[in-house]
């Protein structure tokens, strides 16, 4: 079966099709996915009824299942996490921030894995930012700014017990299951610019969901560079916007992506399944 790979016209993202991934995939198979990923960053692939084995089975042709450290998992299988939202729920939308996943691990993850269960008929985006192009289109004032910049990462404005999904969060009826530590205190050590150890290209690996402030740099001026980052990186030009389908499984590049929720589906209910996809080094 030949592949169908169709670019999404936007700053990056492509669908694929003719492929079934309920059944076992040749290593050549693999490898022509993988390099899809690290080409596209964003792959999805849509009628995949995918069970959790086959979920889990997928997610390791990208590399290891990684950790998830503050959330909780679905019975019976702990290396996938609810997306969920409930159709009467009054709780903010989860993750409308861009970021990248857990960038405060010593080495954060290269992927994750998102397969859409319950889809809404509208609403429910997700938005993807080119950090490779942002750091290509970068103006000349900005460049100097963050040149050598090491950025200090840390969960604890969301995920501590005083964070934006800590105590306060759980007890305002979030049906996601979201555990929150006084672990997400602690710091992790990162170049603003990091260079993608399979493809050999340079990202902004700026996060303002986790970046505390910046090596050397007071809080005041590391917030307002945070923000000048922001507003740069997440440009429309950089973005692709992603419009879920039900059984779609959508795999994407932590490492050249900066990602966002959007809301827009009050009064319907919203379901996928998460799996997060280790690196090998930074």
């Amino acid at each position: 079966m030949t592949l169908t790979v169709t670019p999404s016209g936007q700053a990056c993202g492509a669908r694929i099709e003719g492929i079934d991934l309920t059944q076992d995939l040749s290593n050549h198979q693999i490898a022509e996915l993988r390099q899809l990923w690290l080409e596209h960053k964003v792959i999805a692939f849509p009628n995949q009824a995918l069970s959790p084995e086959d979920l889990e089975r997928v997610a390791q042709y990208f590399g290891d299942i990684g950790e998830d450290p503050f959330f909780g998992h679905i019975d019976g299988y702990p290396n996938i996490c609810a997306i969920q939202r409930d159709a009467d729920e009054k709780t903010s939308i989860f993750a409308e921030i861009f970021h990248t996943d857990w960038s405060f691990m010593d080495i954060p993850p290269a992927g994750t894995a998102l397969f859409g269960i319950t889809i809404p008929p509208h609403g429910g985006d997700t938005l993807f930012a080119d950090q490779v192009k942002a750091h290509e289109e970068m103006p000349d004032d900005l460049r100097a700014k963050v040149e050598g910049l090491t950025a200090i990462h840390s969960a604890a404005f969301g995920y501590a017990p005083d964070g934006a999904y800590g105590s306060s969060d759980q007890e305002s009826g979030r049906s996601m299951q979201i555990k929150p530590s006084e672990k997400a205190r602690e710091t992790c050590a990162h170049p603003l610019v990091r260079e993608h150890h399979e493809t050999g290209t340079k990202a902004l690996f700026s996060s303002a969901a986790y970046i505390q402030r910046f090596e050397d740099m007071s809080a005041e001026d590391s917030q307002a560079l945070l923000m000048e980052l922001y507003v740069h990186q997440t440009q429309e030009k950089f973005q692709y916007r992603h419009r879920w389908e039900k059984d779609m499984l959508v795999i994407w590049d932590n490492r050249s992506l900066l990602h966002s929720a959007t809301g827009g589906f009050d009064g319907y209910d919203r379901l996928l399944h998460r799996v997060t996809i280790a690196d090998t080094r930074w």
